[in-house]
């Protein structure tokens, strides 16, 4: 996959998804009465539907999942009710259809809960693993054949060595169709810019990037994540608006001005996520309100189709139905 430079202009035509049509049609933009179908989901606050409705086979491409009862973790950390059953509840609630669910860190390297909840959730939903770089041949494959799609790592202190050290992997799962998942912030960006545009595959980044405010789009970071976007082998997760927004709701406006400027550069490779459970995270975001916003990142009902549905096919390999 990472050999197929696409244009940033340019529409995708691989997934052959675009012609799905949405719920309703023209009319059916938005959900229900919120009357009809309130209720409360662990881990978000809130019980009302987005206003916005999702088409079919919406994607949630940034999900974890937590089950200390059957896959203890190695770590502290666990967040409670983060099962299966639990985020069936928030799925339900946001009118998603499919879901890529990144191991938690208190797993570690042990990617079991995630391969068993891809399995409960198949055949709609893909994994994101952490893995040691040094990752056997043997070992990739059997969670490509539970449905991992891509390996995720932080970029952490040494951020140039670690970059340094994905690059044999990066090429080695490139032959698996998968790519490099990266948590990375605005300032490691712009010191890494020429690393990052030189790295051997695809790279999707978590969270927008975490570019900085109050800069926002001035800063340095932002301009690199462009430059990568312009070579058309990455793709942004706009994901974590709550966590990262100081001006906090209902418009998260610091980190919406950061979305609106990705979606109009290259709509072609913008995925969306939730988040949920928001680990770490004390305050837990009204969900609703966080994806109501793809109204105002990407107002043309195509885009967010794109971005919803046709982006996250061909990225992690979901069917055409």
């Amino acid at each position: 996959m990472s050999e197929n430079t696409i244009g940033r202009r340019t529409f995708i035509k691989g997934a052959g998804l675009a012609t799905i049509a949405t719920a309703g049609g023209a009319a059916g933009i938005f959900s229900e009465p919120l009357s009809a179908a309130q209720e409360a989901v662990p881990n978000t606050s809130g019980t009302e539907h987005p206003k916005l409705k999702a088409p079919p086979l919406a994607t949630d491409c940034h999900q974890h999942i937590y089950d200390p009862a059957h896959f203890p973790p190695t770590l502290p950390g666990s967040e409670p009710n983060a099962t299966v059953a639990d985020y069936r509840l928030f799925q339900k609630r946001l009118g998603l259809g499919r879901n890529v669910i990144a191991t938690p860190r208190p797993y570690q390297t042990d990617n079991s809960v995630t391969l068993d909840a891809i399995k409960q959730f198949a055949p709609n939903a893909r994994g994101a693993a952490t893995v040691d770089p040094a990752i056997s041949d043997a070992d990739l494959e059997v969670l490509n054949k539970g449905g991992i799609r891509c390996a995720r790592f932080g970029l952490g202190a040494n951020a140039t060595a670690m970059l340094t050290t994905l690059e044999p992997l990066a090429k080695r799962v490139n032959e698996l169709g998968w790519h490099i998942d990266l948590g990375a912030n605005g300032d490691q960006l712009a010191a890494l810019g020429d690393q990052l545009l030189n790295f051997p595959g695809v790279l999707v980044f978590d969270h927008m990037g975490r570019i900085g405010e109050p800069m926002g789009v001035n800063h340095p970071g932002f301009a690199v994540m462009l430059k990568l976007l312009d070579k058309g082998r990455t793709y942004v997760k706009l994901s974590m608006a709550a966590g990262d927004s100081k001006d906090g709701p209902p418009t998260f406006a610091d980190v919406s001005k950061v979305a609106e400027a990705y979606v109009k550069a290259a709509p072609e490779r913008m995925i969306w996520g939730s988040n949920w459970p928001h680990p770490g995270e004390k305050d837990k975001p009204d969900d609703a309100v966080v994806f109501d916003l793809l109204s105002r990142w990407a107002p043309d009902e195509k885009t967010r189709h794109r971005i919803l549905v046709d982006n996250p096919a061909v990225l992690y390999g979901f069917g055409k139905s």
